[in-house]
């Protein structure tokens, strides 16, 4: 059984997020009615951001169902093995695994299938939760910069790399992410340098209570994987793992399978983001926006654009703040700027991607309680140094 108090907690979460996604949706229909906001647009909005939340839901079934079938226990168990009782060494372990994960699998799919894996990881060998939980989240978003399928965005800047030219996305942003990589790893194990030391006697791993479902399990997980780095539509193989599990547990635990497996909350604020956020475009803010983020391509040009990118990610989310600001990126060097900003730089408020948001959910599903002012701080120090150094190695390697 739960704690009943986190399962109010987490209810009062969902509720409120909904409410705030309700509002906004409303913010969008009052657009369209007014006519400031026209079908057309709302067509071209649904074309770019339906796949964005397919994806969501289908990954988000595959790790409830995954963690339900004891998958996250056994690779906990297998990384707590091989850092041999050095905790330092598991939280670099789980560094690493997070930034293959986000490279080839997107940090949405990072937030949600890696955040149970560290959590169990830390509670079964008496480890403090927090520096790991901390460590997933930050990399999921700084090592989104390394590939086209790392971030929905670099899938969308890589259609505007094709039209500036023939452009490498692995050239264009493979220095700039290893030092977003580095500087927010450094950062964090600064902050948590005390909690790092020491040793631990790593637990036993225990032998999953359905060992067939477990087994079935990890073989729909494993091939999923390479089906979603060459995928042009990720949330294609996504669905068909999710549905295939859902098959696979309807056969054996069919009590698990509920509608509460859809994250219906993170939907509809979603929903209502995107809507209002075209909305705000159809009134000029886009103007407003290339005005701030100005143009050139000298240094203190990329760092401005990455910063004013930073921020508005921070204000209304890193995916309509992509949009927003996509017009300033006007070639390849800008285009990078934009996204250093748009991916490494949404560390400071909780919507700021819903990659954290997702993080966020899977804490409060497993009863992890981290404060929203904690997350706020260590991002005011994580997100500058790394969105500054990136947009420095950017420069210097264009």
């Amino acid at each position: 059984m739960g704690n009943p108090i986190a399962h109010e907690g987490r209810m009062m979460d969902a509720v409120k997020l909904t409410l705030v996604g309700v509002l906004l949706l409303a913010a969008g229909c009052v657009a369209m009615l007014s006519g400031v906001l026209l079908p057309s647009d709302v067509v071209v909005v649904a074309d770019r951001v339906l796949p964005i939340l397919g994806f969501v839901v289908a990954i988000t079934v595959v790790a409830e169902l995954s963690a339900r079938a004891g998958i996250f226990d056994a690779v906990a168990a297998v990384l707590a093995r091989v850092s041999r009782g050095r905790i330092w060494v598991l939280w670099v372990l789980v560094l690493m695994f997070g930034v293959v994960a986000t490279a080839f699998l997107s940090l949405d799919t990072t937030a949600v299938l890696l955040t149970p894996i560290v959590i169990v990881l830390a509670r079964s060998n008496g480890l403090p939760v927090l520096p790991f939980a901390m460590a997933t989240v930050v990399i999921a978003n700084t090592a989104s910069l390394t590939l086209p399928v790392s971030n929905l965005t670099n899938l969308l800047a890589t259609d505007l790399l094709a039209r500036l030219g023939d452009v490498s996305f692995l050239t264009l942003m493979g220095a700039a992410s290893l030092a977003a990589i580095v500087v927010s790893a450094s950062v964090l194990g600064i902050k948590y340098r005390r909690s790092l030391a020491g040793h631990f006697t790593p637990m036993n791993a225990t032998r999953p209570a359905d060992i067939l479902l477990f087994r079935l399990t990890a073989v729909v997980v494993v091939a999923l994987l390479p089906f979603l780095v060459v995928a042009s539509s990720p949330w294609v193989p996504a669905s068909i793992a999710a549905g295939i599990l859902i098959l696979l547990f309807l056969w054996r635990r069919p009590g698990v399978i509920r509608l509460t497996l859809v994250p219906w909350s993170l939907l509809v604020f979603a929903s209502g983001l995107f809507l209002a956020t075209a909305a705000a475009e159809a009134l000029g803010s886009a103007q407003i926006v290339a005005a701030i983020a100005g143009e050139g391509e000298n240094l203190l040009d990329l760092m401005r654009l990455s910063f004013v990118s930073a921020a508005t990610a921070n204000l209304i989310d890193n995916l309509p703040a992509y949009l927003a600001m996509e017009p300033a990126a006007t070639s390849a060097p800008r285009v990078g700027a934009l996204l250093i900003g748009v991916n490494a730089g949404p560390l400071i408020t909780p919507w700021a991607s819903l990659a954290t948001l997702l993080w966020y959910q899977r804490l409060s599903a497993m009863d992890v309680k981290i404060t929203w002012r904690s997350f706020v701080l260590t991002g005011l120090v994580v997100a500058p140094l790394t969105v500054a150094a990136s947009a420095l190695v950017l420069f210097a390697t264009t």
